[in-house]
């Protein structure tokens, strides 16, 4: 508790840096990630994670120091050489992207393992500290680091802000964007450019081998909380900074553990919570949606089927047993009997020793219900051509959809008919 505190109340200016520092390099890559999660392009995220690997040696064994700049240059060279040899090789050879990809990635972090493992026994003193871009190292983001990392964050945040607009329809849907005349190959070049400088200024708080999680999970986590890109965009950002200030603080408070495995542990049990419990999204809530929609065809099905029976012997209002429902259509026992509950506590249904009757209510609802059936059967026939005997199958699924407007209009558009296909009466 000591350490929180300690931590939160900023009085070390290290400490400043440092949460400054995570926030910034994993807010931005959050943001930039969610146009390629958009465009579906997890995977080049990374591979040009670990392509970086090898740009990093590089530029460290051409300048003998660990200058951020020349470091995120060398990063930035070996990145985009990753997309174009993917590039060449999708579209040269028979492989597919997926398969390019993963020799890409082989490679080239291959590459940089070697070099990375050469420089460590090199004896070159300077080298101390290179091997944390594997896994992040928030604790290092202080001094002139910070001061370049945070302007290359800057420089991300401000190109999705002026080209947000482009970048949005260029992500849903290239061909619109080329028809009303924006330049899709200059944006496309950007969004690669900016993707790969995301990968490169991430590392430093992630590392190489999990810098695609930072990219791509705080956008997956935000999908499930809105369907407006925006609004997507924001909470990616804001998923993404918390996700840094919390691994910046297991950082802080235990030295020993890597930043970057910490930061995706956080994002990743926000994205685990988002998949379950966001509204209307997540899995929780479309099992309850889906489940609440099954009980409203239940229970729709046995006030059509109870008024059937009763239309039959021209007495609506008759108590009927669970035999003559079963009789009239099978339903699963267990399932019929949960639905004229929920009907009884809804108001359409009494029971009185184990018999079932309508009431006012119930059997106005089953009449509406046995109402749209029979228009969507006549509207099939006669607009669409369907032979009689072909209507009832799709009647049963569309008659729990049909809104009161489009009710109207069918009764408009078929005169206010008396029967429908079979010459059944239409109940009014």
């Amino acid at each position: 508790m000591e350490l929180f505190f300690e931590f939160f109340s900023f009085q070390d200016a290290s400490i400043i840096s440092v949460v400054i520092g995570s926030i910034l390099l994993t807010s931005s890559s959050a943001v930039v990630g969610t146009f390629t999660f958009l465009k579906k392009k997890a995977l080049l995220g990374d591979a040009v994670a670990h392509a970086v690997l090898p740009g990093i040696c590089l530029a460290f064994i051409l300048s003998g120091t660990k200058n951020p700049l020349i470091l995120i240059i060398g990063a930035f060279i070996t990145g985009w050489l990753s997309l174009i040899t993917i590039d060449f090789i999708g579209s040269r050879t028979k492989l597919k992207e997926d398969t390019a990809i993963a020799l890409v990635l082989s490679v080239f972090f291959g590459v940089g393992i070697l070099m990375l493992t050469s420089i460590q026994h090199s004896g070159n003193a300077a080298q101390t500290g290179l091997d944390s871009f594997l896994f992040g190292n928030a604790a290092a983001l202080i001094g002139t680091d910070l001061i370049v990392f945070a302007f290359v964050s800057l420089v991300l945040f401000g190109v999705v802000s002026l080209l947000f607009k482009e970048m949005k329809i260029l992500a849903f849907d290239p061909s619109f964007a080329q028809v009303i005349g924006l330049p899709v190959k200059t944006l496309e070049l950007v969004l690669t450019s900016i993707t790969v400088l995301a990968v490169v200024t991430g590392i430093q708080a992630v590392g190489v081998v999990l810098m695609a999680a930072m990219l791509i999970t705080p956008a997956a986590a935000a999908r499930f909380w809105t369907q407006n890109v925006l609004h997507m965009t924001l909470i990616a950002g804001v998923l993404g900074a918390f996700s840094g200030l919390a691994g910046a603080f297991v950082s802080y408070s235990a030295p020993t553990m890597p930043t970057g495995p910490w930061i995706v542990m956080v994002i990743s049990i926000i994205a685990l919570i988002s998949f379950f419990l966001a509204p209307k999204r997540g899995i929780l809530s479309r099992n309850l949606q889906q489940r609440s929609l099954r009980h409203l065809i239940m229970d729709e099905n046995l006030l059509k089927e109870l008024y059937h029976i009763g239309e039959k012997d021209n007495t609506p209002f008759k108590e009927r047993s669970i035999a003559a429902i079963m009789r009239e259509r099978f339903f699963p026992e267990g399932q019929l009997k949960s639905g004229l509950i929920r009907l009884k506590r809804k108001g359409f249904l009494v029971n009185k020793d184990g018999r079932w009757k309508f009431t006012q209510l119930g059997y106005e609802k089953g009449q509406r219900m046995v109402k749209l059936h029979r228009l969507w059967e006549l509207y099939l026939s006669e607009y669409l051509k369907i032979a009689p005997d072909h209507v009832h199958e799709d009647a049963e699924t569309i008659e729990h959809v049909i809104t009161p407007e489009l009710e109207a209009r069918l009764e408009k558009m078929l005169a206010f008919p008396e029967t429908d296909p079979h010459e059944k009466k239409i109940p009014y």
